[in-house]
């Protein structure tokens, strides 16, 4: 045991240095902050760490707008009229809801509201009281309850329930108010993860999805959640679920990297052997994914998110060219997996994108020879 925790410590203090690379024809070496041979990644135009966006996978200067707008004044007619404007079946509209809820959530943590104080996300609940029928408060409303669920209390305890429970009847209202909108439905499938669904429950949700949106991603990558080995599947379950969804997947979809997000949802905790990400499962699920974003529309919102999740395959399997070529499409935004899983997504975006330079340039490579 003590020699597993010697390692894990070296492994740690890798990352933690890898901005200071050389880069060496064949190697990559450590090397002191500021010598001239380290790896910059300001050579390629990328974005400082402090000037990362993680609140988004990938840019919506709409969103980004509407946000501050309701942000700064506490109103929430500019995100109800970005939501009207925005198309029902797509997947901007379900980022878009997430992130309207995501935002009411943190106000309501960062300001709880007391005595002499008015809680945070505030607009939401006026949203719903000024605007009972409209269809994208009450997705939004069912969404933040969904994010309170999970940020505030544990699964399992009552609180929890309870908070759920409310999301499930929230959900079931935005349904009534848009027949033909997935979007209820989606947020109803971390509610189904949350409040232990029956497998024939979730198949039967899963319908009403499917019945909506066939080629939905954003639905997909929530449903696989479900059935993961960690929640109420099996590693054999998501994998069956993700690679069905692969082979049907119309033309131009990104249905076809779902079992990339297969494999990253069951990767072992501690993983020391560099020739897993070389293994035949890795290879082939890291070949559907470049080829759904390289026959995915320029821009589809979802692309963002396998970009990312490719950076990291395509780095921990030392394919340095591909990594960068990754990068150069979704560098200034890290809100996506794999780096949301990390306390400070910005710095384990940075590490990986350091180690992309690093051996990038190790075999030959410069800015000048990387297509833009």
């Amino acid at each position: 045991m003590e020699i597993l925790w010697v390692l894990m410590a070296l492994v740690v203090l890798g990352f933690v240095l890898l901005p200071f690379l050389r880069r060496r024809r064949g190697g990559i070496e450590l090397v002191p902050a500021g010598h001239p041979d380290a790896a910059d990644p300001a050579n390629y135009g990328f974005v400082r760490e402090e000037e990362l966006d993680i609140r988004m996978p990938g840019p919506d200067q709409d969103l980004l707008d509407v946000l501050a707008v309701v942000q700064r004044t506490q109103d929430y007619r500019a995100a109800q009229q970005l939501l009207a404007g925005t198309e029902t079946e797509g997947e901007l509209r379900w980022q878009r809801v997430q992130a309207f809820a995501g935002a009411a959530a943190l106000e309501l943590q960062q300001r709880p509201g007391g005595v002499s104080q008015t809680p945070g996300g505030q607009w939401l609940r006026v949203w719903r009281t000024e605007e009972p029928k409209d269809p994208g408060g009450a997705a939004v409303h069912a969404e933040f309850l969904v994010q309170q669920a999970w940020r505030t209390s544990t699964p399992g305890t009552d609180d929890f329930r309870i908070i759920m429970e409310e999301a499930q009847d929230a959900c079931g209202q935005a349904a009534l108010l848009a027949p033909g909108d997935p979007i209820p439905y989606i947020v109803e499938l971390s509610v189904a993860r949350g409040l232990d669904y029956s497998q024939p429950e979730f198949e039967r949700l899963w319908l009403k999805i499917l019945d909506r949106a066939p080629a939905h991603m954003g639905a997909h990558l929530a449903a696989l959640h479900y059935w993961c080995e960690k929640w109420h599947g099996s590693r054999e379950e998501a994998t069956s679920f993700a690679e069905a969804a692969a082979a049907r997947a119309p033309g131009g979809s990104l249905l076809a990297a779902m079992p990339l997000f297969a494999v990253f949802e069951h990767l072992p905790e501690v993983n020391l052997v560099s020739g897993f990400y070389q293994s035949e499962v890795v290879r082939k699920a890291v070949h559907g994914a470049l080829f759904a974003v390289q026959s995915a529309r320029p821009d589809d919102p979802m692309a963002a998110h396998v970009r990312h999740l490719l950076v990291f395959f395509l780095v921990r399997s030392e394919r340095w060219s591909e990594a960068m070529n990754q990068l150069i499409h979704v560098d200034g935004h890290v809100g996506a997996l794999p780096w949301t899983l990390s306390a400070d997504p910005a710095a384990e975006f940075a590490v990986y994108r350091a180690l992309a330079v690093a051996g990038y340039e190790a075999n030959g490579g410069s800015p000048a020879s990387l297509p833009h």
